[in-house]
């Protein structure tokens, strides 16, 4: 990029796009002398009047002075922002840059007068309140609250300066302050009070205080209309309780208490049913629940009472996606698409990621590998089609001064593989493409031979009979969808059809030929080294990269990724599982070169510490008595090293005594998996135990739900569940 720049300088000198290119490639080699001297060159060329504001100066200049922070020269970056502050635009980054050189400068005093500022000038920026704090150094507590509460009496109808001392205050003082701030918010119906305290359940004194406190504010405006029974004067308004109402029902869904919260959520959408956020709240619970297709009606029931809202339709269109119900959630997001082109098609050229990654998660639950290998090869295409679309910005930012932006958006460029879309596309292919590998799938016309080898001359007819009436309906709906086409090929317009042209042809991805590749590890390893070079910090890119390798046979490979895996989290239960296998595969082979063994032997023996595998499965287990994710993880490696001990292993991976922790419905769905997978071999009726166990804990739960024929049996616990809530009758 330097040669680059020097080169376009050298030929065209006199313009201004190559003084900043060439800038621009010192600062991102980070030679920052060579990017100064080059900035205050240009800078000097640039004939602005002093009292004059120009936007294209202002942004020269405060990239200059972004280049000597990153360079650690605050005093020369304090200098520089002083001198030319008259003519920036951006009068609030200034403030900020001043603020934050003062402190590292270790000028408190007038730091801590910045940032006064800025607060005065937004008072819900948490960020503000750090810095000041920083700046006046306050030791003790009562330094700390005397001088939030003087930023809230400055600030009456600010919520930050009354949130942040409830992260400081213990106890009785909690208890007080947070009284307070409660019946304040509730009062006045601030729907969002529960995301604001969120972050203090991780203190369960705290929790079980607000739990308190909300309780008796619940049954005493039931009573009196008032937030405690001993108050007089003026009562609250109804709306009141309807807000302590939603706020225990998001507290009991946070606690995990479901019926609870059930409860609470049903009694305010009884007395108030046109408020969005109660559906949006009780489709919450039951996802959380893990009833996906209730959660679905709920939301839907949510966002039918404000259509033109795109929020709610698109919260709506992904819960559909978790019950697996992508019809209608295609449907659901086609009231905001382009007309004339189907939804799912219009959302791929919009790069709408979230719905597609939601829509492979669904394919891969239905076990349509080849749908949902398409959508991760779309998406896979997307990243490479923003980078590509990139370039038009190259000059562009340069000619319009843009230079801060675009520096971010270079370094955006570097790491663009690490977004969650991306990673949530490619862990997807990856999984698929080993179960590919581990189960290929045959070829429809060698199946068919299969099948009507072990068949009656009656049956085979049936079922070409059968298989010809299905081609029949194939060949009517083929014909339906090219009429469709045809018409939305004529409907779209001209300058789309140009679009198309001029970015060339684009390869289309075909469902069937996706989920019948020849080589699935092969494929699953393109996926994987974006993964590898820019998500290292993850540890599942690492033990996705395990299971490749261990399948190809490559132990330094496997090596390498456990030892990886093994210094983000020694005590990961997926990893476990991986050194496990891996160590009884390397054992097995006796066939390796001296030199790998040596490796294998040597680095293996300082992860294991020189113990047999069981020896090191039952230490793990000891160590991870409490989480029913480690139990499930040991129980496995304990029937893979002796399938003798599959009662044993069960025992331990059915656990639910009041010790395991972890009890949740995703970790249970975990542990149901595992019995019908063949992990622990055939335990068919042991997973109906457990089924049942779970269904105890998880009535709602769709996956622990009892079978038809065991609804009509002697529960009665089922039936007055049934009574109680209308899920279980839908769901049945």
């Amino acid at each position: 990029m330097e040669e680059t720049g020097y080169q376009l300088l050298q030929l065209r000198p006199t313009q201004r796009a190559s003084w900043i290119g060439y800038a621009i490639s010192y600062h991102l080699l980070k030679d920052y002398d060579m990017a100064l001297k080059l900035l205050e060159e240009f800078r000097q060329t640039q004939q602005v009047p002093v009292n004059k504001l120009d936007y294209e100066y202002s942004e020269l200049i405060l990239y200059q002075n972004q280049v000597m922070r990153e360079a650690n020269l605050f005093q020369e970056s304090l200098e520089h922002i002083e001198t030319y502050e008259k003519q920036i635009c951006d009068k609030l980054s200034v403030e900020e840059i001043k603020g934050e050189i003062l402190l590292k400068l270790g000028r408190l005093k007038e730091a801590s007068e910045i940032f006064k500022n800025l607060i005065d000038r937004n008072a819900e920026n948490w960020c503000y309140f750090e810095g000041l704090e920083k700046a006046l150094q306050l030791s003790t507590l009562e330094e700390r609250l005397k001088v939030y509460e003087e930023i809230s009496q400055q600030h009456p109808k600010a919520v930050a300066p009354r949130r942040l001392p409830l992260n400081l205050i213990p106890g009785e003082k909690f208890r007080e302050s947070v009284d307070k701030f409660l019946r304040a918010n509730l009062s006045k119906g601030y729907s969002p009070l529960f995301t604001t305290l969120k972050s203090l359940y991780c203190d369960t004194e705290k929790v079980s205080i607000i739990q308190e406190l909300v309780t008796k504010y619940e049954a005493s405006l039931k009573r009196c209309a008032f937030f405690s029974m001993y108050e007089t004067g003026e009562k609250e308004p109804p709306t009141t309780l309807l807000w302590v109402q939603y706020f225990l029902a998001q507290h009991f869904d946070k606690l995990g208490q479901y019926s609870l919260a059930l409860d609470y959520i049903n009694a305010a959408i009884t007395s108030t049913p046109t408020l969005i956020e109660l559906f949006y709240m009780k489709a919450k619970i039951y996802k959380h629940m893990g009833n996906f297709r209730e959660a679905a009606k709920w939301m839907d029931e949510a966002q039918s009472l404000d259509t033109a809202d795109r929020f709610l339709n698109s919260k709506c269109a992904k819960y559909m996606l978790r019950a697996n119900m992508i019809k209608a959630a295609e449907e659901m997001c086609s009231k905001f698409t382009r007309e004339g082109v189907s939804a799912m098609e219009n959302l791929n050229e919009m790069q709408c990621m979230w719905f597609q990654t939601e829509c492979i998660s669904a394919y891969q639950r239905l076990g349509r590998f080849g749908d949902a290998l398409k959508i991760c090869h779309e998406v896979e295409r997307h990243f490479f089609e923003i980078t590509d679309d990139q370039f038009d910005f190259h000059t562009y930012c340069i000619r319009k001064m843009t230079l801060r932006a675009y520096v971010d958006l270079l370094r955006l460029e570097d790491t663009l593989r690490r977004h969650v879309f991306y990673f949530k596309a490619a862990r997807s292919a990856i999984e698929i493409y080993l179960k590919l590998y581990d189960n290929p799938l045959t070829s429809e016309s060698k199946q068919q031979e299969i099948n009507s080898e072990n068949l009656s001359a009656k049956e085979l007819k049936k079922i070409l009979s059968k298989q010809r009436r299905t081609q029949k309906k194939a060949k009517l709906k083929e014909e339906r969808k090219h009429v469709e086409r045809e018409h939305q090929q004529k409907n779209q317009k001209k300058r789309d059809d140009e679009q198309e042209m001029a970015s060339g042809l684009k390869e289309e991805f075909i469902p069937e030929k996706l989920e019948r590749v020849e080589n699935p590890l092969e494929e699953a390893l393109k996926f994987l080294i974006p993964l590898k070079n820019l998500v290292a910090d993850n540890i599942d890119t690492h033990l996705l990269a395990f299971e490749i390798y261990f399948r190809k046979g490559k132990f330094l490979l496997m090596l390498q990724s456990i030892k990886r895996a093994f210094a983000i989290n020694s005590n990961n239960p997926w990893l476990h599982e991986c050194l496990i296998k891996f160590s009884k595969s390397a054992s097995s082979h006796s066939n390796l070169p001296d030199v790998v063994s040596k490796v294998l032997s040597q680095e293996m023996g300082k992860i294991l510490v020189n113990r047999d595998l069981e020896n090191f499965n039952e230490d793990f287990l000891k160590r991870n008595s409490t989480s029913l994710q480690h139990l499930l993880s040991g129980a496995k490696m304990m029937y893979f090293l002796d399938k003798s001990r599959q009662e044993k292993a069960l025992t331990v991976a059915t656990r639910l005594d009041e010790t395991v922790k972890d009890k949740n419905v995703k970790t249970l769905i975990k542990v149901s998996e595992a019995l019908l997978d063949g992990s622990f071999g055939n335990c068919g009726s042991q997973y109906e135990e457990y089924r049942m166990a779970c269904h105890k804990l998880f009535p709602f739960t769709s996956v622990f739900l009892p079978a038809l024929n065991e609804v009509h049996g002697p529960s009665a616990t089922l039936n007055c569940i049934a009574d109680n809530y209308d899920v279980l009758t839908n769901e049945i």
